[in-house]
């Protein structure tokens, strides 16, 4: 079983930031500074230290700045492309729609394996294992999922995870999806191009079919959702 990296990945960066506000304003949310550089930096830094080349960004609300602060992604070693949702459907496309019309820009074939995150979570050390790329290209999942322990503002959790390692719709005990996640295009089939769709149904039917796996993930993670999130992450030392 082969351990290359997974090349490409996607950040989900379209997202007005409602309750960031005022801060996303004038700043998209992935763009606001944690301990020093935008959040986003701190995901495409760990990206291109996995072996990650090829990066797709998804944007909406003030989404000219992201291109005018990342550029091509030569800085980090990597080549990003953008995919615009404002200027070319009007609004953001919810999660599902957003990645399936960035797939043509991540150019992949339709079983190969992609990252997708969300550009607003921080997970300083998330190292996207080559090892779980392996693994899930190996099997016949659609989706690998990072689950975390619940967060206070999400204390009923998302998802549950069997002794076998799947992601289930119900469980005892449930925990956080972290936005992170291992995904194959055929989970999108069904989802068109600047289609309005969201992730989590087609998540719970591949669930019901047992191919969707999961990992939990207990190093550092917050969904930096607020401004006292925020502040509270810079309030530490680096």
């Amino acid at each position: 079983m082969s351990t290359a990296p997974i090349q490409h990945a996607l950040i989900l960066s379209a997202g007005r930031g409602e309750r960031m506000r005022p801060l996303t304003d004038v700043c998209p949310k992935p763009l606001l500074e944690v301990q020093g550089k935008p959040l986003i930096v701190w995901q495409l830094e760990q990206l291109a230290h996995a072996g990650v080349r090829h990066v797709v960004i998804n944007t909406d609300w003030l989404e000219e700045q992201f291109p005018a602060r990342l550029g091509d992604g030569s800085t980090w070693g990597l080549s990003i492309r953008y995919s615009h949702e404002g200027a070319q459907f009007g609004g953001a496309l919810e999660t599902a729609g957003g990645m399936a019309t960035a797939l043509p820009l991540l150019d992949l074939s339709e079983n190969t394996p992609f990252w997708v995150l969300a550009g607003d979570v921080f997970m300083p050390d998330f190292a996207f294992p080559s090892a779980d790329g392996a693994r899930f290209a190996a099997s016949k999942a659609l989706a690998h999922i990072y689950l975390v322990p619940n967060p206070i503002h999400n204390l009923s959790g998302d998802f549950g995870l069997s002794p076998g390692g799947m992601a289930l719709n119900k469980a005892p005990e449930q925990y956080t999806y972290s936005t992170v996640g291992l995904y194959r295009a055929a989970l999108l089939a069904g989802t068109s191009v600047g289609q309005k769709a969201a992730l989590a149904p087609l998540l719970r039917t591949a669930m019901q079919s047992g191919r969707v796996s999961a990992t939990l993930y207990s190093g550092t993670w917050t969904d930096v959702g607020t401004p006292e999130r925020l502040a509270a992450l810079n309030a530490q030392s680096v």
